[in-house]
Formats: C-alpha cells, structure tokens, sequence
C-alpha cells in the first residue's frame, strides 16, 4: 500500500491507537480487540519490551488488515529496527532530521513530534508526512485550531491526553485523526488482559469520530 493510501487510511479510520505497556503478553491480542472495535491503525512504542518482536508478530497474525506504526522512535537506528520488524509508519516524540530522512529514503510515513510553531513547521518542511502535536492536553484543541490558521496545510495528529470526551472538538478544530493512548487502551484492561474493554473502548471513539464528522460536514 502506497503512503497516499495509508494516509487515506489514517484519516478515515481517524484514530491512531498508541499501545503502552510494561510486557509484551497478549499484546498482538490486544491489537486484534482494536481491530475488531474499527480502530485500524495501531502503534507500538519503543517503551514495551522486545518491541521489535511485538511488531513482528503482529504483522505476521493481522498482516494488511491493521496499519502498523512503530512509536517513540528516538534515532535512526531504532527506526529502521522497527521497520525491518513489520512497522509501516514511525512516531517520533521530537523533530528528528535523521529519523525523517530514512524513513523518506524507505518512502514509509513518518509523524514526528512537535509544539510550537516553530517545530510544526521544521518537522513538514524537513519532510513529514504528518505532524504529531504533543502534548495536546497541555494546551487543548484551541491551540490545534490556532496553528491550522498559518499553517492549513499541515496534517496535524493531536496526541497526549485525548479522551472520548476531547475527541471531537480536537477533529472539529482541524486535526487529521487524533492518537489516542491510555483513553483507549486503558492500563487495567491491558493488566487483567480484559479484551472485551479494549474492543468497547475502540467501538466508542469510532463512533465518536464518525458523529463528529458527519456533524461537521452538516454545517
């Protein structure tokens, strides 16, 4: 799949589900609960242990069915790691040229992270496919909206403290899709292994960002 189809895919899925965890169990379960809930673009941070092997089993069960992303990619190295375990996208916390520049020469998407405005537009001019604003609850969608005033033509994804109830009004202010963590995947659904929350949670920002676009283009 092309990146103009994957972005396609971001877009219409409108949700980036960011899997945190202290182990690697069940995880490759818990991408497929995601799934089954709609959410279709799943990442995994380079915080869970053995991230590279996680990555490598959940390409090698769910294949083109989900869109893989590796998240908090720090350095070149750790991002083609990602790459060559199966991840289809890269997340970075920071503006990192090195970072951006092999995933250009792979020609696979990558989202760094930025704030100011200042960052936002480093990261598109160096060559993002996205730009991850991080981190959004510090400031809300209001600041979302005032940085799409100068700089329309960047893809923005608000990150960091997104919830079910902030959702909307981060996709009203402009964002491409929003990535959404611990609101999603929820830590004590991931230590009880409780699947049936994480699909529930999934089913819900679905519709919320379904709602929220079609109330959108109603106006």
């Amino acid at each position: 799949m092309d990146k103009e189809k994957q972005l396609t895919r971001i877009r219409d899925t409108g949700i980036v589900a960011i899997i945190r965890s202290p182990s690697p169990d069940q995880l490759v379960d818990v991408a497929e609960a995601l799934l089954a809930g709609g959410v279709e673009v799943v990442e995994i941070t380079f915080t869970v242990p053995r991230a590279p092997q996680v990555l490598q089993q959940i390409a090698d069960r769910l294949g083109d069915r989900v869109l893989l992303g590796a998240g908090t990619v720090l350095d070149s190295e750790t991002a083609r790691i990602a790459l060559l375990a199966g991840a289809q996208f890269i997340v970075s916390p920071t503006v990192n040229p090195d970072v951006i520049r092999l995933c250009r020469r792979y020609d696979k998407l990558v989202i760094p992270g930025a704030f100011t405005p200042t960052e936002v537009l480093t990261a598109w001019e160096t060559g993002a496919d996205l730009v991850k604003v991080f981190p959004s609850d510090f400031v809300g969608p209001g600041y979302l909206k005032i940085l799409k005033g100068p700089l329309p033509q960047v893809r923005l994804l608000p990150t960091g403290g997104v919830t079910l109830a902030s959702a909307p009004a981060f996709l009203e202010a402009g964002a491409f899709a929003v990535g959404i963590s611990s609101a999603l995947v929820e830590p004590a659904a991931l230590v009880s292994g409780d699947l049936r929350r994480i699909e529930s949670l999934a089913r819900q920002f679905i519709d919320v960002v379904k709602k929220t676009r079609r109330s959108t283009a109603e106006t």
